[in-house]
């Protein structure tokens, strides 16, 4: 057979004319120009890829192949990195050559269990004929907004509450983000003497040890679900090598959590004072400030606050970087977080070395979640026997929590630590809805696994629930009523497992898969599912699989009566 082509001269062998291309994709010169635009004077780091992508998505409502491209070519990096970072955010819309574009308004509906239960299944059934063709509708994971369930997004814009009709207005008006009108802006916090004591550190009238003592006396933890000692992780970094870098976690993607968002909405100053007394515990010359896509008007008020801290001279020892999410649960996992505030997909690393080691840019990093950095300035200022004078059951402090679910008040509640569920609920949250009897609670989320009512009368706090096969992780706390199916429960957490799962391994990107499988169809197999979730929890790299079997097991030994019941719904 004659494999020659019109390039080649008979018998030469070579080629006589260069290609009039070179190989791959080819960039349109348009497309160059228009990301070019976009991107101005921004430097061109690989670390900033998220960020360029967000604003072309942004710009044009999608990622064109074109614009995928162009930006690999300003970027000087491999089409297929583009690429696979783009892809691997559920908020960037990737379009190949020849397809559509969505359309140009896109309503995600929350479909996680408090919006389920308060009846986001009607609304993905009904929508799509209300709003009509030019009008996408897709699920989405949690919001963060449970306490104000169901909860829609028109673009990047939530409506609380949702319903139609409300849906309907935010299309027809043009949904757009602003900055979140916050009632302690600089100046109010100014006043009410913020700022006093990060200004006593870097005078050199309070010292890092004494820091790091106060802390350590008053037993603060890493209040993002690892509750790991806070001026323990202080020293480790400290005891590394500089430079050291910070990162702070302000990307709570947990169904039913939304404590993080309450605190920087009413006070974001207290945040930052405590984030910026940390990096001058630990001396990092940069914070990576990481915040989930979901919250569009938090993300602009910080970046306005941030802007006046600068300018008022309070962060001279460090650099303050804001970064956006695009839509990624597992980056909530501190070490996928760095992966993806390094421009990469949310990949969990394996372990050790541990971020406090090698994180961000392969250096020592301290990462912290947003709550615990928030209660630095008071604990300092009042002292360690103000935070512990509260507790209940022998527990010290207190602990927020959000509550959403069959209760009269959802909402973010702060409690003594040890405080239990059956407290909270006729203590805090004004007792279950009307026509409601309580059945059974989350007490960490999605991930924390389930318990029934008899057994509410447990400490809600780190390392009180391990032995019942469940956790407080991040205080999302949901309540479930005798109309609530269990197996319906268990069935949307593990579904938002496997829709979050990275893929990286197989334990958990199969095994949430076939559990979804099993559990939606037929009568549960119990030795079957059982043999499975040891396989997720044994296996897995990082804790979204090691914990995404827990609803199913919970289910499964708190509530085997419901097994032989058909599979319900909301």
């Amino acid at each position: 057979m004659d494999a020659r082509t019109d390039d080649q001269a008979p018998g030469s062998g070579r080629r006589n004319r260069p290609r009039r291309t070179p190989k791959g994709r080819q960039v349109d010169p348009q497309a160059l120009d228009e990301v070019r635009a976009l991107l101005g004077d921004r430097p061109r780091r690989r670390d900033l890829l998220i960020e360029h992508l967000h604003l072309i998505q942004d710009e044009y409502g999608y990622l064109s192949a074109a614009h995928l491209a162009a930006l690999a070519l300003e970027m000087k990096l491999a089409l297929t990195e583009v690429y696979e970072v783009a892809t691997f955010y559920s908020h960037f819309d990737v379009v190949k050559e020849g397809e559509m574009p969505p359309p140009p308004v896109t309503v995600r509906v929350c479909d996680s269990l408090s919006c389920a239960m308060a009846g986001a299944e009607h609304l993905l059934q009904n929508l799509p004929n209300a709003l009509g063709p030019d009008v996408r509708v897709v699920r989405a994971p949690c919001m963060g907004a449970c306490d104000r369930a169901p909860v829609c997004a028109v673009g990047h814009v939530q409506v609380m509450h949702a319903a139609t009709d409300r849906i309907e207005s935010a299309i027809s008006h043009g949904a757009h983000a602003h900055a979140y009108p916050t009632d302690t802006p600089l100046d109010a916090y100014v006043r009410a003497d913020g700022y006093a004591l990060l200004k006593s550190c870097i005078s050199g009238s309070r010292t890092r040890d004494d820091i790091i003592k106060v802390v350590s006396d008053a037993g603060l933890r890493g209040l993002g679900g690892a509750g790991f000692p806070t001026g323990r992780k202080w020293s480790l970094v400290r005891a590394e090598p500089a430079p050291r870098l910070m990162a702070v976690n302000a990307d709570e993607g947990e169904p039913g959590t939304f404590k993080d968002r309450h605190y920087l909405e009413r006070d974001p100053h207290r945040f930052i004072e405590g984030m910026l007394i940390a990096a001058w515990v630990v001396e990092a010359p940069d914070i990576y400030i990481y915040i989930r896509d979901e919250y569009p008007e938090v993300r602009l008020m910080l970046a306005d606050e941030i802007a006046k801290v600068v300018e008022a001279g309070l962060a001279k020892h460090t650099r303050i970087h804001l970064r956006r999410g695009a839509g990624a649960y597992i980056c909530g996992e501190e070490s996928a977080m760095i992966e993806s505030i390094e421009g990469k997909r949310g990949l969990p690393r394996h372990r050790p070395p541990y971020v406090a080691q090698v994180g961000l840019f392969g250096r020592p990093t301290l990462e912290q979640n947003v709550e615990t950095l928030y209660w630095v300035r008071d604990i300092v200022e009042k002292g360690a026997a103000w935070f512990t004078s509260y507790g209940r059951r022998e527990r010290k402090g207190f602990r927020s929590f959000s509550v959403s679910g069959r209760v009269r008040k959802p909402g973010v509640v702060l409690a003594p630590a040890g405080v239990t569920v059956r407290e909270l609920i006729e203590e805090y949250c004004g007792g279950m809805t009307e026509g409601h009897e309580f059945k059974g609670y989350l007490p960490g989320g999605a991930s924390g696994g389930i318990l029934p009512a008899s057994m509410a009368d447990l400490p809600l706090d780190f390392g009180t629930l391990e032995k019942y096969g469940c956790f407080v992780g991040s205080h999302a706390v949901v309540i479930l009523s005798d109309k609530d199916d269990m197996k319906a429960v268990a069935l949307n957490l593990l579904r938002f497992f496997e829709d979050e799962s990275c893929g990286q391994c197989t334990p958990c990107r199969v095994g949430t898969e076939k559990a979804v499988k099993l559990m939606a169809t037929g009568p549960w197999d119990t030795a079957l599912l059982t043999e499975l979730s040891d396989a997720m929890r044994d296996a897995s790299i990082c804790g979204l699989g090691q914990a995404a079997p827990n609803p199913l097991l919970s289910v499964l030994k708190y509530f085997p009566e419901e097994l032989s019941k058909p599979l319900g719904s909301w």
